[in-house]
């Protein structure tokens, strides 16, 4: 058996909060909504993500309203995410955890598959993990049901309790817990740690100590 972690990506290996605030202050722009602050986001940010577009506007938005909020996020995302970076030490922490005996690791994101799969291949991430999946179809869901897929593609070979999720959501946590297997969360992404806390599982300030405590976890 092996111990296993399952990597999220956007707000965790790939640090582009700055191109998420961006994009999503360019949605709230298309239904008069006010920009929101770093802070504010984190606050707010919750998913479903269509929950979070009700909880700013006061209401359900109607389906005309969900898709230019959906549009108008991901052409300004695809402008602003280019500029962003890898997170501090993330080669490394990927090379440290392979060069140790039975430990592998995969990557699993709710962005577009078709677009993921190029932008960790141009930062010559690729062959680090088992497998890569970005999300398939429709956007704006939860991540549950994208996890137990991807775990299943995985193989027999992975046991859940030597197996960790780290991301940056309380959804990545809850699709975890759905799934059986651990979850370390990571506070440089979408949520602050008051609101990541409120999951029960560890709650940590940078990806190092993420994979020193998937060890003592799962190892």
């Amino acid at each position: 058996m092996r111990t296993h972690i399952v990597w999220d990506w956007n707000g965790t290996l790939f640090h582009d909060m700055e191109a998420v605030l961006g994009a999503s202050n360019a949605a709230f722009a298309t239904v008069g909504l006010n920009p929101l602050t770093l802070q504010e986001y984190r606050e707010l940010y919750e998913i479903p993500i269509p929950r979070f577009y009700q909880r700013l506007l006061g209401r359900v938005p109607s389906q005309a309203e969900w898709e230019a909020l959906d549009d108008a996020f991901h052409d300004r995302y695809r402008e602003l995410s280019p500029d962003c970076g890898l997170t501090t030490g993330v080669p490394d922490l990927l090379n440290g955890w392979l060069a140790r005996p039975g430990r592998s690791q995969s990557l699993l994101s709710m962005y577009e598959h078709e677009r993921l799969v190029p932008v960790v291949d141009a930062f010559g991430l690729t062959d680090r993990f088992l497998r890569v999946d970005g999300r398939t179809g429709a956007s704006g869901g939860r991540k549950a049901g994208f996890l137990a897929a991807h775990l299943t593609a995985l193989g027999p070979g992975l046991e859940p309790a030597r197996t960790v999720l780290i991301g940056d959501a309380v959804d990545d946590a809850q699709a975890a817990l759905e799934s059986g297997i651990h979850a370390v969360l990571y506070t440089g992404g979408s949520h602050t740690r008051e609101k990541l806390e409120g999951v029960g599982v560890p709650v940590v300030d940078s990806l190092a100590e993420a994979v020193a405590v998937a060890e003592e976890l799962a190892g």
